[in-house]
């Protein structure tokens, strides 16, 4: 895992859980979960990832870097949509193993990359005869 001058790694359990510095914990792959929120409305808008370098970005930034694990390549939401998420806020987990931000979205207001206010869209809606299980929209 590649760190940042601005991340420090990892202390004990109690420094992890009650502590005040930011030591995220990254998974195998170097990534951290991250919730987006729209900070106005509290409507969860998607769940990407972070490396490091996404992180540190988002914090010097106040803009929303992402990893994106499809391109393999660091990713700043927003970018060719005009969709910036700005960075209201930055929360952290218990374990310091997922990050929820709080932003505000530029643009049309519009986040998900189908054209969607956001990225969850559709509910789990029982299962079919055939034993498929339905999706239905929001």
């Amino acid at each position: 895992m590649t760190t940042s001058p601005l991340l420090s790694p990892q202390g004990n359990q109690e420094d992890v859980e009650n502590g005040l510095v930011l030591t995220p914990k990254f998974d195998a792959s170097g990534l951290i979960t991250a919730v987006t929120v729209d900070a106005k409305t509290n409507v969860i808008l998607m769940v990407a990832h972070m490396n490091a370098e996404a992180l540190t970005k988002t914090i010097e930034t106040g803009q929303a870097w992402y990893w994106s694990r499809s391109r393999g390549a660091l990713w700043l939401k927003g970018e060719t949509s005009g969709q910036i998420q700005t960075v209201k806020e930055i929360r952290v987990d218990c374990d310091q193993d997922c990050l929820l931000l709080l932003v505000d979205v530029g643009g049309d207001g519009g986040c998900c990359h189908t054209g969607r206010p956001q990225c969850f869209y559709r509910r789990v809606d029982g299962v079919s005869d055939d034993g498929t299980i339905r999706l239905n929209w929001i």
